[in-house]
């Protein structure tokens, strides 16, 4: 079961990121309040939800949360400050949008730029912990996933309403045989897919 707060003296926000692997696309990012002792049980790590159960929960957290915002940060960006950079980037950008002020922050992960002189708490699987970490990585990887499956309209032949921009073996041939996009991340090395194994 997850738990509501980390420490229950200051107002506490959850944050979390969602798409740093990927080989293209904005990575996003999330910074959840909820009410001191909230509770949901069905609110747990993105990745072990269902892309249905994900989007069920979205309107909920945003119903329940007493603040959320949720931001990105392009993949030109990401070239030119780099992936982690980026991605604290988004937090706090997510962070500066609350309409209400966090006087604590958890963040999922093991390192974090510390934000405005908040006292904040790395947690390692933190997004499997904490139930405001759950639903910032909620509504980090939903809104994403819509970004990139609006994207992949305009630019099917890399399946990104499949992959979301992850470098699957699909996405990978993509790029070889057609380039890449105006949303790939040039930095990003693009392996030939080793399909035989010798």
């Amino acid at each position: 079961m997850l738990l509501s707060y980390f420490q229950e003296d200051l107002l506490e926000a959850g944050c979390d990121e969602a798409g740093r692997g990927c080989l293209a696309g904005p990575v996003f990012a999330a910074a959840v309040i909820f009410p001191k002792d909230y509770f949901h049980p069905l609110l747990n790590d993105s990745k072990k939800l269902s892309e249905k159960k994900r989007m069920e929960l979205r309107p909920i957290i945003e119903r329940d949360a007493l603040a959320y915002a949720v931001t990105s940060v392009s993949p030109q960006e990401i070239d030119a400050i780099n992936i982690h950079n980026a991605s604290y980037k988004a937090m706090h950008l997510a962070l500066d949008q609350l309409k209400v002020a966090p006087e604590f922050l958890i963040i999922d992960g093991n390192r974090f730029i510390p934000y405005k002189n908040l006292p904040h708490q790395c947690i390692i699987k933190g997004d499997g912990k904490y139930l405001s970490i759950a639903a910032a990585s909620i509504l980090a990887k939903t809104y994403r996933d819509e970004y990139m499956l609006e994207l992949s309209k305009e630019f099917p032949v890399y399946d990104w309403a499949s992959n979301k921009g992850y470098p699957t073996v699909k996405h990978r041939n993509a790029v070889l045989e057609f380039g890449m996009t105006p949303h790939h991340r040039k930095t990003f090395t693009v392996s030939r897919p080793q399909l035989t194994l010798f």
